[in-house]
């Protein structure tokens, strides 16, 4: 790409003697011919041609080119367009073409054609700050600006915050307007380069939800997006801001970009055209059919939806207290997570009637949990569901339900990792599994069974306080800052106590 670089201070030109060692030092490499490519700047163009003029006195071959890309300005300045990230597409052609050995004078024909076919727009949610300054202009928590240039410059609107989609429709909607007099020229079908360009404080994610709006609206508009460049080119300190350059290109200057480099900070992206590739595909509206199948023993519960109002209702009253006792071992969100699925299977019961059979019913839920809670919890009661209405798909009798509850937790082992006395929702889960073995005693009492597997479950939560966490984000925590029971413990017991106070419950 490019021989030499003159840095100058941060926002500042470089000086005219730096320049000059630089052109010296590449006519003593035995160039045959100078070129400086120049972004389009007042400082810029005095300093760089004052020492054009002194190296072209001393018998250097130097030629120059300003470079300027800015589309942010519909009437046309004096000063003429700002060079901006567009700059660096042409370190490259131009690298490009001197490594093909064409002369000096032709170069500078061809870059100066491609830069007149380019267009850049900057858009940024904050200022940047040259070290040791305030920043260089202000912005509310509300607004955006457009239009910047890349030495910290307020831009040319300020407007009130909107979705990324909307935010890249303006700009580039800004940039192809015919009314712009620093437009890009594009007519439906032409090929182009996108280049999105972080200022400075962006994060890929970011990035990457700025690049993929403006390829989808790119080709809505009928344009083919050759190539898609990604990532830092050109920045403005820790400016949290984006930039899009457009690129009208044809396949002689997509070979030019393409041509290998020994440039490390250039990317190595794959030479393919991103446009007419399928990103996307439409999740199904429905889950498909369980397989259908007879059930024998005994019939679902009437009072199956008084157990899950009264699980939903337990769940919301505790989410406080389980997001303060999860602030000491995670994220704080272990009430919040539980009422988020308290909450989902309140409006799937307002809804839908819950299936009549136990086995469809446990692997509705699962489904819901798993799309609707989110987080570790989400997969966790997911997992537990799906492996417990395995064994109750052919029979629901009692003995079933402790059969199911062992399938549950022994999923939950399985793929979670845990075990019972690693301080985890595991501990209250076995606890009760013991007591509920008693059901496959014939003629067991169902409620007494129930009563003591919660009070089992809920001492086993209680004593995890003393217990060192060796499972989940709890296990990364220092054991001298766990004096409180695993929210998630606290939460499964308290599950069982609401199933239990649900079953005592009369259905109106």
């Amino acid at each position: 790409m490019l021989t030499g670089v003159v840095a100058g201070s941060v926002f500042t030109s470089p000086a005219v003697g730096s320049i000059l060692a630089a052109i010296r030092t590449v006519r003593q490499a035995r160039a045959v011919g100078t070129l400086l490519i120049v972004k389009n700047y007042t400082g810029d163009r005095l300093n760089f041609g004052l020492a054009l003029e002194q190296a072209q006195a001393e018998g250097a071959v130097v030629q120059m080119v300003v470079i300027g890309d800015d589309s942010a300005f519909a009437v046309q300045k004096k000063a003429g367009r700002r060079g901006l990230c567009g700059t660096v597409l042409i370190h490259k052609v131009a690298g490009a073409l001197a490594e093909e050995g064409v002369g000096l004078n032709e170069i500078v024909r061809k870059v100066t054609a491609v830069a007149a076919a380019m267009g850049t727009l900057g858009v940024s949610l904050s200022p940047c700050s040259v070290p040791g300054s305030r920043p260089t202009f202000q912005l509310a928590e509300d607004e955006f600006e457009l239009g910047l240039g890349i030495h910290g410059e307020a831009g040319v609107r300020r407007l009130k915050m909107m979705p990324a989609d909307k935010i890249v429709k303006l700009m580039l909607d800004h940039m192809t307007d015919p009314s712009n007099a620093s437009h890009v020229m594009l007519k439906p079908g032409a090929s182009v380069f996108l280049m999105v360009n972080n200022l400075g404080g962006l994060s890929y994610l970011e990035l990457g939800i700025m690049a993929g709006s403006a390829v989808q609206y790119l080709e809505n508009r009928g344009i083919h997006i050759a190539r898609a460049f990604v990532g830092s080119f050109m920045t403005a300190l820790e400016m949290a801001g984006v930039s899009l350059t457009l690129l009208v290109v044809d396949d002689e200057l997509l070979n030019l970009i393409d041509s290998e480099t020994t440039a490390v900070a250039w990317p190595q992206h794959a030479r393919v055209s991103v446009s007419r590739k399928r990103r996307e595909r439409i999740a199904p509206e429905e889950y498909p059919e369980e397989e259908k199948f007879v059930p024998t023993g005994v019939p679902a519960s009437p009072q199956m939806r008084l157990v899950l109002e009264t699980v939903c209702s337990t769940l919301l009253k505790l989410q406080d207290k389980l997001n303060e006792l999860d602030c000491a071992a995670g994220d704080g969100d272990c009430g919040s997570t539980h009422a988020r699925a308290a909450k989902a299977i309140q409006e799937w019961l307002t809804a839908n009637p819950p299936p009549e059979h136990p086995s469809q019913l446990l692997s509705a839920l699962a489904r819901l949990l798993l799309e609707k809670m989110g987080g570790s919890s989400g997969a966790l009661y997911g997992l537990f569901l799906t492996a417990a209405a395995q064994p109750l798909r052919k029979n629901s009798d009692l003995s079933s339900w402790s059969v199911a509850m062992d399938a549950g937790i022994e999923a939950m082992k399985r793929y979670g990792g845990a075990a019972p006395g690693d301080r985890t929702m595991l501990d209250s889960l076995c606890a009760a599994a013991e007591e509920l073995r008693a059901l496959k005693t014939p003629g067991a009492n169902v409620m007494q069974v129930l009563a003591k597997a919660v009070q089992q479950a809920e001492r086993a939560a209680e004593s995890t306080r003393n217990m060192e966490a060796a499972a989940g984000r709890a296990s990364y925590i220092s054991s001298a800052r766990l004096d409180q029971p695993d929210p998630g413990a606290v939460a499964a017991a308290a599950i069982l106590h609401a199933v239990l106070e649900g079953l005592k419950t009369q259905p109106m």
